[in-house]
């Protein structure tokens, strides 16, 4: 297989994409992830995937190239990286005891083909005092992650249900990703 390229410096598709088995770099791509949030909102995803991708591919031609973007979404409103504590808390208090939807979209791509994706999971909130909210925010895991939570983190313990893919919710579906590139001899 070619060389294989995360265009990420996420800590938690790094750790996801380990999974597979794949020897893989990481070069994150610095582009403006502003979306259009009065479209489709699976669509920006997926372009925005794809816009990381092809970024680190022209410094990489050579190589087969991973791109993902995951958005948070509650009420149809798409809910970002908190700009600070009060953000955060805000965001936490919006999800509890409600459903909230997470999108993670990939794009892998190389010279040859481009292959993209998008999945959604419904993430369903336990009640949570403003004590646990605040405990939770202490923690620091709050403050990079769209959404204020970390599934796979202290957060896990405010969830209740969900519905879909857990890695989907993490941030790289990692069964999609393992069967695209097991078959890599396309790219």
């Amino acid at each position: 297989m070619r060389e294989l390229v995360l265009a990420s410096q996420s800590p938690r598709r790094k750790e996801l994409l380990e999974k597979t088995g794949f020897s893989f770099i990481c070069d994150p791509a610095d582009i403006d992830e502003t979306i259009d949030l009065q479209a489709d909102l699976v669509e920006e995803s997926k372009n925005l995937s794809y816009r990381k991708a092809k970024t680190v591919l022209e410094r990489h031609p050579e190589s087969i190239v991973i791109g993902s973007d995951t958005l948070v979404l509650c009420d149809n409103q798409v809910m970002g990286k908190p700009e600070d504590d009060e953000d955060a808390f805000k965001m936490l208090k919006k999800l509890q005891n409600h459903k909230s939807q997470v999108l993670t979209s990939i794009c892998i791509i190389s010279e040859k083909k481009c292959f993209t994706y998008a999945s959604v999971a419904d993430v369903y909130f336990a009640q949570m005092s403003d004590e646990e909210i605040w405990d939770y925010i202490h923690t620091g895991e709050t403050a990079d992650k769209a959404g204020a939570y970390a599934i796979q983190g202290f957060g896990g313990r405010y969830i209740k249900e969900i519905h879909g893919d857990y890695y989907t919710i993490m941030g790289l579906p990692l069964q999609v990703v393992y069967n695209e590139l097991k078959n890599s001899t396309d790219y």
